[in-house]
C-alpha cells in the first residue's frame, strides 16, 4: 500500500497552499487518474468524486501567513505534514507499505518516505494527492471571491495573471495576500 502525498498552490500571489496524502486500495483503477495540472476541471471533479469515495486520504494545509513566515517551500511541506497526520488519524488501522512525495522533498512525518520527481505524472497515488488537493485549494479560492470580490480569485485563483497583478495594482493586496512574494514587472504590462 503506497501513500502518495502531493500539494497544489506553491505558484500563486495570494492564498493557502493545501496537500492530500492518498491511500489506494490495491483494486482501485487508475485510469482515471493523472497529474492534476493535465486533468480538464471537468474531469478533476469526476476523478476527485471517485478517489473521496474509495481511497483512504488526507488533506491538510498553511495559510498564506504562515507562508509567509515560513517560505513556501517550508509552508508546503507542513501541508503534507499535516495532510499525512489527518489521514493517519482519520485510518488509524491503516497498513502504509511506502510514501512518496512528489518533488524534491519530503515533510517531517514519522514514517519512512522518499521524493520522486514528477511522481504526480507516474504515481497513481501521487496522482490522486495532486488531484484532491488542486480540487479543495480551488473551492477555497472561489470561497475567497465571494469575501474579496475585486480580486478575481474564482477565475485566476491567485496565481499571478495580467488580471491579479491588475487588482493588486489597483486595490492593494487582499487580506490573503502572501507579502513576501514579488510581482514580477513583465507581469503587469
Amino acid at each position: 500500500m503506497i501513500c502518495g502525498i502531493d500539494e497544489a498552490g506553491r505558484g500563486p500571489l495570494a492564498g493557502p497552499v493545501y496537500a492530500a496524502a492518498v491511500v489506494l486500495p490495491r483494486d482501485f483503477p487508475s485510469d482515471c487518474l493523472n497529474d492534476s495540472k493535465k486533468l480538464s476541471r471537468s474531469q478533476r471533479t469526476k476523478a476527485e468524486v471517485f478517489i473521496r469515495e474509495k481511497a483512504f486520504f488526507g488533506i491538510g494545509f498553511a495559510d498564506h501567513e504562515e507562508i509567509d513566515v515560513l517560505n513556501i517551500l517550508r509552508a508546503s511541506l507542513l501541508a503534507m505534514q499535516r495532510a499525512f497526520t489527518v489521514l493517519k488519524q482519520t485510518y488509524p488501522t491503516l497498513h502504509i507499505d511506502e510514501t512518496i512525495v512528489d518533488g524534491l522533498y519530503i515533510p517531517d512525518i514519522e514514517f519512512p518516505c522518499r521524493a520522486v520527481v514528477k511522481a504526480d505524472a507516474s504515481v497513481p497515488a501521487v496522482m490522486a494527492a495532486s488531484i484532491l488537493a488542486k480540487q479543495e485549494r480551488d473551492r477555497v479560492m472561489t470561497e475567497y471571491a465571494r469575501l474579496y470580490p475585486n480580486y478575481g480569485y474564482e477565475k485566476h485563483k491567485g496565481y499571478p495573471t495580467r488580471l491579479h497583478v491588475q487588482r493588486i495594482a489597483e486595490f492593494g493586496p487582499s487580506p490573503i495576500q502572501r507579502l513576501t512574494f514579488r510581482v514580477k514587472r513583465n507581469q503587469t504590462g
